[in-house]
Protein backbone atom coordinates (compact mmCIF):
# COMPACT_ATOMS: atom_id res chain seq x y z
CA UNK A 1 0.00 0.00 0.00
CA UNK A 2 2.80 2.41 0.93
CA UNK A 3 4.49 1.57 -2.40
CA UNK A 4 1.35 2.46 -4.35
CA UNK A 5 0.93 5.74 -2.46
CA UNK A 6 4.57 6.61 -3.15
CA UNK A 7 4.14 5.99 -6.86
CA UNK A 8 1.03 8.19 -6.94
CA UNK A 9 2.86 11.03 -5.19
CA UNK A 10 5.75 10.88 -7.66
CA UNK A 11 3.31 10.88 -10.58
CA UNK A 12 1.46 13.92 -9.21
CA UNK A 13 4.75 15.79 -8.72
CA UNK A 14 5.88 15.01 -12.29
CA UNK A 15 2.58 16.13 -13.77
CA UNK A 16 2.67 19.33 -11.70
CA UNK A 17 6.21 20.07 -12.88
CA UNK A 18 5.17 19.47 -16.47
CA UNK A 19 2.20 21.81 -16.11
CA UNK A 20 4.41 24.55 -14.59
CA UNK A 21 6.89 24.20 -17.44
CA UNK A 22 4.13 24.41 -20.02
CA UNK A 23 2.81 27.59 -18.45
CA UNK A 24 6.25 29.18 -18.65
CA UNK A 25 6.67 28.31 -22.33
CA UNK A 26 5.19 30.83 -24.74
CA UNK A 27 3.90 29.86 -28.13
CA UNK A 28 5.37 32.28 -30.66
CA UNK A 29 4.14 32.65 -34.21
CA UNK A 30 6.57 32.85 -37.11
CA UNK A 31 7.55 36.43 -37.85
CA UNK A 32 6.59 37.99 -41.15
CA UNK A 33 7.23 40.97 -43.37
CA UNK A 34 9.12 42.00 -46.48
CA UNK A 35 12.90 42.17 -46.40
CA UNK A 36 14.14 45.58 -45.19
CA UNK A 37 10.72 46.73 -43.96
CA UNK A 38 10.68 48.15 -40.41
CA UNK A 39 7.59 48.67 -38.23
CA UNK A 40 7.91 51.88 -36.19
CA UNK A 41 5.57 52.02 -33.20
CA UNK A 42 5.04 55.65 -32.26
CA UNK A 43 1.98 57.88 -31.92
CA UNK A 44 0.93 60.10 -34.81
CA UNK A 45 1.85 63.38 -33.13
CA UNK A 46 5.45 62.37 -32.46
CA UNK A 47 5.75 60.72 -35.88
CA UNK A 48 4.99 64.07 -37.48
CA UNK A 49 7.38 65.95 -35.19
CA UNK A 50 11.06 65.88 -34.21
CA UNK A 51 11.01 62.23 -33.17
CA UNK A 52 9.65 61.14 -36.52
CA UNK A 53 12.27 63.23 -38.31
CA UNK A 54 15.04 61.62 -36.26
CA UNK A 55 13.70 58.12 -36.97
CA UNK A 56 13.55 58.79 -40.70
CA UNK A 57 17.04 60.27 -40.62
CA UNK A 58 18.40 57.02 -39.17
CA UNK A 59 16.34 54.37 -40.96
CA UNK A 60 15.96 55.91 -44.41
CA UNK A 61 19.52 57.07 -44.85
CA UNK A 62 20.49 56.48 -48.52
CA UNK A 63 22.44 53.31 -49.23
CA UNK A 64 25.93 54.14 -50.44
CA UNK A 65 27.05 52.69 -53.74
CA UNK A 66 23.77 52.85 -55.68
CA UNK A 67 23.26 55.00 -58.78
CA UNK A 68 20.22 56.71 -57.27
CA UNK A 69 19.15 57.40 -53.69
CA UNK A 70 17.39 54.43 -52.08
CA UNK A 71 16.64 54.21 -48.33
CA UNK A 72 18.38 51.70 -46.08
CA UNK A 73 14.93 50.53 -44.91
CA UNK A 74 11.29 51.05 -45.79
CA UNK A 75 9.38 52.13 -42.71
CA UNK A 76 5.76 51.66 -41.68
CA UNK A 77 4.50 53.83 -38.81
CA UNK A 78 2.02 52.15 -36.46
CA UNK A 79 0.24 53.98 -33.59
CA UNK A 80 0.62 52.11 -30.25
CA UNK A 81 -3.13 51.50 -29.94
CA UNK A 82 -3.11 49.68 -33.28
CA UNK A 83 -0.01 47.61 -32.54
CA UNK A 84 -1.64 44.32 -31.53
CA UNK A 85 -2.50 40.81 -32.74
CA UNK A 86 -0.95 39.86 -36.10
CA UNK A 87 0.63 43.31 -36.55
CA UNK A 88 3.06 42.52 -33.73
CA UNK A 89 4.49 39.60 -35.72
CA UNK A 90 6.63 41.74 -38.00
CA UNK A 91 10.26 40.67 -37.93
CA UNK A 92 11.75 44.08 -37.15
CA UNK A 93 10.19 46.60 -34.77
CA UNK A 94 11.35 49.98 -33.49
CA UNK A 95 9.20 51.03 -30.54
CA UNK A 96 9.18 54.47 -28.93
CA UNK A 97 7.92 55.05 -25.38
CA UNK A 98 7.94 58.49 -23.71
CA UNK A 99 7.68 59.03 -19.95
CA UNK A 100 10.18 56.36 -18.89
CA UNK A 101 13.85 56.49 -17.97
CA UNK A 102 16.07 57.15 -20.99
CA UNK A 103 17.55 54.03 -22.55
CA UNK A 104 17.68 51.60 -25.44
CA UNK A 105 16.95 47.87 -25.28
CA UNK A 106 17.44 45.29 -28.02
CA UNK A 107 15.02 42.41 -27.47
CA UNK A 108 14.68 39.04 -29.18
CA UNK A 109 11.45 37.26 -30.11
CA UNK A 110 9.08 39.41 -28.06
CA UNK A 111 5.96 38.78 -30.14
CA UNK A 112 7.17 36.31 -32.81
CA UNK A 113 10.28 34.49 -33.95
CA UNK A 114 12.78 35.33 -35.28
CA UNK A 115 12.28 38.95 -34.32
CA UNK A 116 14.26 41.99 -33.21
CA UNK A 117 12.49 44.68 -31.18
CA UNK A 118 14.44 47.83 -30.41
CA UNK A 119 12.79 49.74 -27.59
CA UNK A 120 13.78 53.37 -27.07
CA UNK A 121 12.52 55.13 -23.96
CA UNK A 122 12.93 58.61 -22.56
CA UNK A 123 11.40 61.13 -20.21
CA UNK A 124 11.30 63.77 -22.94
CA UNK A 125 11.35 64.08 -26.70
CA UNK A 126 14.95 65.29 -26.48
CA UNK A 127 15.88 62.05 -24.71
CA UNK A 128 14.40 59.99 -27.55
CA UNK A 129 16.06 62.04 -30.30
CA UNK A 130 19.46 61.92 -28.57
CA UNK A 131 19.30 58.13 -28.11
CA UNK A 132 18.32 57.65 -31.74
CA UNK A 133 21.24 59.74 -32.96
CA UNK A 134 23.79 58.25 -30.57
CA UNK A 135 22.80 54.68 -31.45
CA UNK A 136 22.15 55.07 -35.18
CA UNK A 137 24.91 52.64 -36.22
CA UNK A 138 23.81 50.02 -33.67
CA UNK A 139 20.17 50.27 -34.76
CA UNK A 140 21.01 49.87 -38.45
CA UNK A 141 23.40 46.94 -37.84
CA UNK A 142 20.86 45.15 -35.63
CA UNK A 143 18.13 45.32 -38.24
CA UNK A 144 20.46 44.59 -41.17
CA UNK A 145 21.84 41.48 -39.49
CA UNK A 146 18.43 39.90 -38.89
CA UNK A 147 17.39 40.79 -42.45
CA UNK A 148 20.55 39.21 -43.86
CA UNK A 149 19.84 36.08 -41.82
CA UNK A 150 16.25 36.01 -43.12
CA UNK A 151 17.41 36.41 -46.73
CA UNK A 152 19.87 33.56 -46.25
CA UNK A 153 17.16 31.39 -44.70
CA UNK A 154 14.95 31.96 -47.72
CA UNK A 155 17.79 31.09 -50.08
CA UNK A 156 18.46 27.78 -48.34
CA UNK A 157 15.06 26.47 -49.43
CA UNK A 158 16.53 25.65 -52.86
CA UNK A 159 20.32 25.80 -53.05
CA UNK A 160 22.62 25.30 -56.02
CA UNK A 161 25.09 22.42 -55.71
CA UNK A 162 28.41 24.24 -55.22
CA UNK A 163 30.67 21.17 -54.95
CA UNK A 164 32.68 22.30 -58.00
CA UNK A 165 33.53 25.59 -56.33
CA UNK A 166 34.47 23.85 -53.10
CA UNK A 167 36.68 21.33 -54.88
CA UNK A 168 38.51 23.86 -57.05
CA UNK A 169 38.64 26.92 -54.84
CA UNK A 170 38.34 25.48 -51.33
CA UNK A 171 35.40 27.74 -50.54
CA UNK A 172 31.90 26.90 -49.35
CA UNK A 173 29.22 29.35 -50.52
CA UNK A 174 25.43 29.19 -50.62
CA UNK A 175 23.28 30.64 -53.39
CA UNK A 176 19.86 29.70 -54.82
CA UNK A 177 19.54 27.34 -57.75
CA UNK A 178 18.11 30.21 -59.79
CA UNK A 179 21.78 31.12 -60.33
CA UNK A 180 24.10 29.31 -62.72
CA UNK A 181 27.86 29.13 -63.20
CA UNK A 182 28.47 31.15 -66.35
CA UNK A 183 32.25 30.72 -66.36
CA UNK A 184 34.58 28.29 -64.59
CA UNK A 185 38.30 28.91 -65.05
CA UNK A 186 39.55 26.75 -62.21
CA UNK A 187 40.44 29.50 -59.76
CA UNK A 188 37.81 31.93 -61.11
CA UNK A 189 34.03 31.59 -61.13
CA UNK A 190 31.41 33.87 -62.66
CA UNK A 191 27.93 33.12 -61.32
CA UNK A 192 24.78 34.71 -62.76
CA UNK A 193 21.03 34.99 -62.34
CA UNK A 194 18.65 36.42 -64.92
CA UNK A 195 16.19 39.00 -63.62
CA UNK A 196 13.38 40.80 -65.40
CA UNK A 197 15.49 43.74 -66.53
CA UNK A 198 19.02 42.32 -66.53
CA UNK A 199 21.26 40.07 -64.43
CA UNK A 200 22.68 39.62 -60.95
CA UNK A 201 26.31 38.52 -60.93
CA UNK A 202 28.86 37.06 -58.55
CA UNK A 203 32.58 36.70 -59.10
CA UNK A 204 34.66 34.42 -56.90
CA UNK A 205 38.41 33.98 -57.30
CA UNK A 206 41.72 33.77 -55.46
CA UNK A 207 44.86 35.90 -55.54
CA UNK A 208 48.39 35.36 -54.19
CA UNK A 209 48.91 36.68 -50.69
CA UNK A 210 51.31 39.39 -51.91
CA UNK A 211 48.79 40.73 -54.46
CA UNK A 212 47.26 43.09 -51.90
CA UNK A 213 49.27 45.13 -49.43
CA UNK A 214 47.37 47.01 -46.74
CA UNK A 215 48.36 50.64 -47.11
CA UNK A 216 46.90 54.07 -47.80
CA UNK A 217 46.74 53.15 -51.49
CA UNK A 218 44.99 49.79 -51.07
CA UNK A 219 41.82 51.13 -52.69
CA UNK A 220 43.81 51.76 -55.87
CA UNK A 221 45.05 48.18 -55.75
CA UNK A 222 41.51 46.83 -55.37
CA UNK A 223 40.28 48.92 -58.32
CA UNK A 224 43.24 47.88 -60.46
CA UNK A 225 42.62 44.20 -59.73
CA UNK A 226 38.89 44.33 -60.46
CA UNK A 227 39.59 46.22 -63.71
CA UNK A 228 42.07 43.56 -64.85
CA UNK A 229 39.57 40.81 -63.98
CA UNK A 230 36.81 42.69 -65.82
CA UNK A 231 39.00 43.03 -68.90
CA UNK A 232 39.85 39.33 -68.86
CA UNK A 233 36.45 37.82 -68.09
CA UNK A 234 33.55 40.32 -68.39
CA UNK A 235 33.25 41.35 -72.02
CA UNK A 236 30.88 44.07 -73.17
CA UNK A 237 28.46 43.86 -76.09
CA UNK A 238 30.80 45.85 -78.33
CA UNK A 239 34.01 44.26 -79.57
CA UNK A 240 36.91 45.24 -77.36
CA UNK A 241 34.70 46.54 -74.54
CA UNK A 242 34.72 45.19 -71.01
CA UNK A 243 33.62 45.99 -67.47
CA UNK A 244 35.68 48.57 -65.57
CA UNK A 245 35.35 50.73 -62.46
CA UNK A 246 33.52 54.02 -62.79
CA UNK A 247 35.98 56.34 -61.03
CA UNK A 248 33.78 59.41 -61.41
CA UNK A 249 31.83 57.82 -58.54
CA UNK A 250 34.20 57.70 -55.55
CA UNK A 251 34.34 54.13 -54.21
CA UNK A 252 33.61 53.53 -50.54
CA UNK A 253 36.32 51.56 -48.77
CA UNK A 254 36.34 50.06 -45.28
CA UNK A 255 37.26 47.00 -43.25
CA UNK A 256 34.97 44.31 -41.90
CA UNK A 257 35.01 40.64 -40.84
CA UNK A 258 33.89 37.77 -43.07
CA UNK A 259 34.19 34.12 -42.02
CA UNK A 260 36.07 35.40 -38.93
CA UNK A 261 38.75 36.83 -41.21
CA UNK A 262 39.90 40.41 -41.84
CA UNK A 263 38.19 41.64 -45.01
CA UNK A 264 38.49 44.73 -47.18
CA UNK A 265 35.12 46.03 -48.37
CA UNK A 266 34.75 48.26 -51.43
CA UNK A 267 31.52 49.63 -52.94
CA UNK A 268 31.12 51.67 -56.06
CA UNK A 269 29.91 51.76 -59.64
CA UNK A 270 31.02 49.73 -62.66
CA UNK A 271 30.62 50.61 -66.31
CA UNK A 272 31.15 49.34 -69.84
CA UNK A 273 32.43 52.24 -71.90
CA UNK A 274 30.61 53.04 -75.14
CA UNK A 275 27.93 50.47 -74.33
CA UNK A 276 25.70 52.47 -71.95
CA UNK A 277 25.95 49.72 -69.35
CA UNK A 278 26.59 50.44 -65.67
CA UNK A 279 25.54 49.50 -62.18
CA UNK A 280 26.61 49.04 -58.55
CA UNK A 281 29.14 46.55 -57.19
CA UNK A 282 30.33 45.39 -53.77
CA UNK A 283 33.75 43.79 -53.50
CA UNK A 284 35.10 41.81 -50.55
CA UNK A 285 38.78 40.87 -50.33
CA UNK A 286 39.06 38.19 -47.62
CA UNK A 287 42.51 37.72 -46.08
CA UNK A 288 43.11 33.96 -45.94
CA UNK A 289 46.31 33.86 -43.91
CA UNK A 290 46.24 30.11 -43.32
CA UNK A 291 46.26 29.34 -47.05
CA UNK A 292 48.44 32.39 -47.83
CA UNK A 293 46.06 33.93 -50.33
CA UNK A 294 43.21 36.38 -50.80
CA UNK A 295 39.71 35.26 -51.70
CA UNK A 296 37.86 37.90 -53.71
CA UNK A 297 34.06 37.81 -53.72
CA UNK A 298 32.25 40.47 -55.71
CA UNK A 299 28.61 41.04 -56.49
CA UNK A 300 27.42 43.39 -59.20
CA UNK A 301 24.03 44.11 -60.71
CA UNK A 302 22.88 45.13 -64.16
CA UNK A 303 19.29 46.25 -63.70
CA UNK A 304 18.56 49.42 -65.69
CA UNK A 305 15.53 51.54 -64.83
CA UNK A 306 14.70 49.71 -61.58
CA UNK A 307 15.67 50.05 -57.92
CA UNK A 308 18.73 48.02 -57.00
CA UNK A 309 18.93 48.05 -53.20
CA UNK A 310 17.32 44.65 -52.68
CA UNK A 311 19.30 43.08 -55.52
CA UNK A 312 22.58 44.20 -53.96
CA UNK A 313 21.31 43.07 -50.56
CA UNK A 314 20.74 39.58 -52.00
CA UNK A 315 24.27 39.46 -53.40
CA UNK A 316 25.67 40.60 -50.05
CA UNK A 317 23.65 37.90 -48.26
CA UNK A 318 25.14 35.27 -50.57
CA UNK A 319 28.71 36.49 -50.14
CA UNK A 320 28.33 36.47 -46.36
CA UNK A 321 27.66 32.71 -46.39
CA UNK A 322 31.27 32.11 -47.46
CA UNK A 323 33.31 29.67 -45.39
CA UNK A 324 36.92 29.07 -46.43
CA UNK A 325 38.24 25.54 -46.01
CA UNK A 326 41.33 25.45 -43.85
Amino acid sequence: MRKIVGILIVAVVLVSCKDDTSKKQRILFDSQGKINDISVVVDNENWQGRIGEAIREVLTKPVYGLPQDEPTFNINQIPPQVFSDFITRTRTVLKIEIGKNAGISILDNVYAQPQKVILITGKTKDDIVNILNENATKIIETFRNIELAERQRMMRKALYNTKTIKDKLGVDIEFPNAYRIAKDDGDYFWIRRDIRTGTLNLMLYELPYNAIQKSDSVINTIVSIRDSIGKKYIEGPIEGSHMSTEMAYTPFHGETILDNKPTLETKGMWQVKNAFMAGPYVNYAIEDKINKRWIIAEGFAFAPSVEKRDYMFELEAIIKTIAINE
